[in-house]
């Protein structure tokens, strides 16, 4: 037994593993709504079988329809979600799920209210094998108690070809709220932390003065009952790289540490999802390439039994908090204050 879902709001490619998660598990995808043509048709291309519709309203009204997708501009996602759980679906967004604390707060009683699932797809653990096999070890107790985490994402701006958003603080939310939004998220699943404090955060433009909305780089401290953590988000991954960033978790615990490089090993191995181990008998490489990733199982299997499988709902809720909260500090005495 499967779903049907449709895809609203297409504006970041996320939007593509997203549905993939959902088909690969035989989930059918109905349909699609856009306003964008540049990103609606190379959509319509890649999934023949989805019907563009004419208005979104004829996706949110078809009862046959239980899941929405969108990965729309992120000031939009918000509104989005909560006119499709208004609608009776549930509801699976790019991150961020939004952009302030007022959106959260919307949707967490729009949530509470309809009973649907709201959930985040935090690509950066759910859609990446090394983080799900490292999940699978620190569950196993591989390294023992978690005590501190480092999460490091840097992107590249590719040659500055972004969408017009991207450069614009309101639409996109801010650098930690947007990228880091996916390290707040590692930090609560891998030290078994159901909340968390921001110690510290902060933001700059450092070096592109010709994009004033921009935010090049970012930090925070987090610190949890049992453990804390570093993240550190940035625009400044080279050209030379070969891949849009080189992403990296350390994930230090009290008999050993695992260490992530998910999309390259800079000087070694091809390919992307590398896993190092060090514990008390050695050091040891696992490639994660064939690991399975269950998200989108997990997703279908709670639109269908009403469960909390894929992420619990409280999880999902407290990452985005706590990066909107890191957003707001870091904003403290900047221009982007608001």
């Amino acid at each position: 037994m499967t779903i049907k879902f449709a895809a609203i709001g297409l504006t970041h490619n996320h939007i593509y593993g997203q549905v993939d998660c959902l088909l690969r598990e035989g989930a059918t995808l109905a349909g699609f709504w856009s306003d964008e043509e540049d990103v609606a048709a190379p959509f319509a291309e890649k999934y023949p079988q989805a019907r563009r519709a004419a208005d979104r309203r004829e996706l949110l009204d078809d009862p046959s329809i239980a899941l929405i997708l969108t990965s729309a501009i992120p000031a939009r996602r918000a509104e989005i979600a909560i006119a499709a759980m208004q609608a009776g679906k549930d509801v699976m967004s790019d991150k961020p799920g939004m952009t302030s604390l007022a959106q959260l707060d919307e949707i967490k009683r729009v949530q509470a209210a309809t009973k649907r699932i709201f959930s985040v797809c935090y690509s950066e653990h759910f859609e990446t094998r090394s983080t799900v096999k490292a999940g699978e070890l620190v569950k196993a107790g591989a390294i023992g108690q978690v005590v501190n985490t480092v999460g490091l994402g840097p992107h590249a701006l590719n040659n500055n070809k972004r969408a017009p958003y991207f450069f614009d603080r309101q639409q996109y939310g801010g650098i930690l709220c947007d990228i880091a939004s996916h390290q707040v998220e590692q930090f609560l699943f891998f030290s078994g932390s159901d909340d968390a404090e921001i110690v510290s955060a902060s933001v700059a433009n450092r070096t592109h003065p010709q994009y004033p909305g921009l935010q090049d780089v970012g930090d925070m401290h987090i610190e949890g009952p049992t453990a804390t953590g570093y993240v550190r988000v940035d625009w400044f991954t080279p050209a030379g790289l070969g891949t849009w960033g080189d992403g990296r978790l350390t994930i230090v615990g009290s008999e050993g540490y695992i260490e992530l490089r998910k999309y390259i090993d800079i000087v070694g191995r091809p390919g992307k999802d590398h896993l190092f181990l060090v514990d008390g008998k050695g050091t040891h490489y696992i490639d994660c390439s064939d690991v399975d990733l269950p998200y989108g199982r997990q997703l279908i299997a709670d639109v269908l039994n009403r469960t909390e499988t894929a992420m619990p709902q409280a999880r999902c809720y407290k990452a985005m908090e706590l990066a909107l909260t890191a957003q707001r500090m870091a904003e403290r005495g900047t221009v982007w204050a608001q």
